[in-house]
């Protein structure tokens, strides 16, 4: 059964890691804060457990289906602890289980195809494909389940075996749902790992780990793949993104209000392809502001376990942090809070969901990855200057365009540099396709068949079309 702790080093001793809710900013549990020099021995433990886990594919796919049906029958278990530890509503958290047990059976019905190379030669070639070896998946805290299956399913559906690291804000759903899948996975396939950092960068730069898989920010991204490199591992990264809707003149804003809002805001705005900049024709600027603004003043903000809750705190004192100053440095410089602006008279860490107007383009909180209930809604003159600024930054995680006309839609969504883009809707994938960013968004490609061949390498045998003579 997978471990959510590593066999111990002689002499070493974890200490507890300090576990926050953030509807009220007090401790409220704690998980172990292991060390890197744990990871010796749980990476050697994968590897082992790796030989035999990638020898019999079917007995893969009934592991992970019957990992699948775990996790729906805890589901709500893990969606009230992933709401106390996380801080969104209890909806989310149960979607957030669905979704994790959904990428199970999903990736239980995917298996490599071997391929024939036809080039004309008297040879007969395939092309095979084998696992990698032991994987590193580091999560951070939006979507700990979410993003754990979306990295480790694929993982193990393509014969390996994975450490997964949750953030240390988040490490107790994460540790639950490792409890859940020990009940049908076998021993040291799947191991959790919690811990202040430098536990991450240890994990990245073992030199057991064949494939590190990352979700973060684009320094660490990049000091994550630095370290990776060390012992060449391959490397997947989602580092974020800024993603811009660009509203067409012909957009009818009554109808699309409630999408906009919510493609913004979900998860408190904690959602790497969230909208985090809205540009508008500037005839319809003060009306797309308002319909926005009146959202952001009527919503129900409150603890996650409260049933009327619509929007939870932000996750964190950190993030909270930065939100806050995000948001006050474009007051500053002249922008205006059309609703909120400022944090919320309670316990806990509550931000009041903010629509900026007036920002200065190069405003940081434009220009940056707010990650968090702020949005800033910007007018434009012609289509060339909206799209012109849409990729003016350094990210390309997705994009939306939104109006009436959606083949004229399409055509502007077209030249937006991004790895997905939506019309009229924004940050809704299905299992199926790739997920994937350009520019700082990312490296390599998760979801669908991508993500089971990116933990896959190819294996070509040759050998002559006739017996030999």
């Amino acid at each position: 059964m997978p471990t959510s702790e590593p066999h111990r080093v002689p002499g070493h001793r974890a200490a507890p890691l300090p576990v926050v809710d953030p509807a009220t900013a007090e401790v409220f549990d704690e998980a172990p804060d292991q060390q890197p020099d744990t990871l010796d021995a749980v990476v050697d433990r994968s590897r082992r457990a790796w030989h035999r886990w990638r020898a019999d594919p079917d007995a893969r796919t009934t592991a992970l289906l019957a990992a699948a049906d775990a996790v729906e029958a805890a589901g709500d278990d893990l969606a009230r602890l992933l709401t106390r530890e996380q801080g969104k509503p209890l909806a989310e958290s149960h979607a957030e289980t669905a979704r994790t047990a959904a990428r199970l059976r999903y990736f239980a019905g995917l298996a490599p195809r071997t391929r024939r190379i036809a080039d004309g030669r008297p040879v007969h070639s395939e092309i095979r494909w084998r696992p990698l070896g032991p994987v590193a998946a580091i999560v951070p805290w939006n979507f700990p389940l979410q993003l754990a299956a979306a990295k480790f399913a694929p993982a193990l559906a393509a014969g390996n075996t994975v450490v997964l690291k949750p953030s240390p804000f988040t490490p107790l759903a994460t540790r639950l749902l490792a409890s859940v899948l020990a009940t049908v996975l076998p021993e040291d396939v799947l191991t959790v790992v919690t811990g202040r950092e430098p536990l991450g960068a240890g994990l990245a730069s073992h030199p057991g780990i064949r494939h590190v898989t990352f979700t973060g920010s684009v320094p660490t991204g990049r000091a994550v793949a630095g370290a990776a490199a060390a012992s060449l591992a391959r490397v997947t990264l989602e580092l974020g993104g800024n993603d811009a809707a660009v509203l067409l003149d012909d957009v009818e804003v009554d109808r699309i209000a409630d999408r906009l809002f919510w493609a913004a805001f979900r998860n408190c705005g904690q959602v790497c392809m969230a909208v985090k900049r809205v540009y508008v024709p500037a005839r319809l600027h003060a009306r797309v502001v308002e319909a926005l603004a009146e959202r952001a003043r009527t919503v129900t903000v409150g603890p996650g376990l409260d049933p009327d809750t619509r929007l939870g705190p932000v996750n964190n004192a950190p993030q909270l942090a930065r939100v806050e100053e995000l948001a006050q440095r474009a007051l500053a410089a002249g922008a205006r809070a059309a609703a909120g602006g400022h944090r919320l008279d309670r316990p806990g860490w509550f931000f009041a969901p903010t629509i900026l107007t007036d920002v200065p383009p190069d405003s940081p909180v434009v220009t940056e990855e707010q990650f968090g209930p702020v949005l800033p809604v910007l007018p434009y003159r012609s289509l060339d200057e909206a799209v012109d600024a849409a990729n003016g930054t350094g990210f390309g995680l997705g994009g939306s365009v939104w109006g009436t006309d959606t083949d004229r839609a399409a055509a502007v969504a077209d030249r937006l540099e991004c790895g997905t883009a939506w019309i009229n809707h924004h940050a809704e994938l299905s299992l199926a396709q790739p997920f994937a960013g350009v520019k700082d968004s990312g490296v390599g490609v998760a979801g669908g068949p991508w993500g089971l061949y990116g933990n896959l390498r190819p294996f070509v045998v040759h050998r002559p079309e006739e017996g030999p003579r």
